[in-house]
């Protein structure tokens, strides 16, 4: 089966998903003043950047199965195995894969969910923001549950 056809059919299944996290980038881009407010406190807010930031690194340092372990569990049953999630992150996210610096914003929730805006700018030297949508998990943890690029504010279509 092409590949194309596959990252289609995978796009499709996981469609409402993809729908949430299209939403959540516009309003994190355009509404701004419909942001809820965030209080799971200063240790919570660490936690979650220091999940990014491990899974950024990981990224570096093409480890697939150090960085496959920061995705929550809807994420893992999309990709079967760390190699075919890193393959997706090489070809589709390049400004997380190699940044060459990031900042994050303010933590947020959106439709119930937390969200960490990250101010990216990637190999290319365009700048972006990654939206990573958290999902705590019942040992506590913070994991990634999925991750929306947009074009920074002004960089044009």
């Amino acid at each position: 089966m092409p590949r194309e056809f596959r990252f289609t059919l995978a796009v499709m299944r996981y469609r409402p998903t993809f729908v949430f996290m299209t939403v959540c980038a516009f309003l994190l881009t355009n509404a701004l003043p419909l942001r809820a407010q965030v209080d799971i406190g200063t240790a919570g807010v660490k936690s979650i950047r220091r999940a990014i930031e491990r899974q950024i690194d990981a990224f570096k340092r093409h480890d697939a199965t150090d960085a496959f372990s920061f995705a929550a569990p809807n994420i893992r049953k999309i990709f079967p195995s760390a190699e075919n999630f890193m393959r997706m992150i090489r070809q589709g996210y390049q400004p997380v894969f190699r940044p060459r610096s990031f900042a994050f914003e303010e933590l947020t929730r959106i439709d119930g969910k937390l969200v960490q805006p990250v101010r990216v700018i990637g190999p290319d030297g365009l700048p972006v923001i990654a939206f990573y949508i958290m999902e705590r998990q019942p040992d506590g943890s913070w994991k990634i549950d999925g991750c929306v690029l947009t074009r920074a504010p002004g960089q044009g279509v």
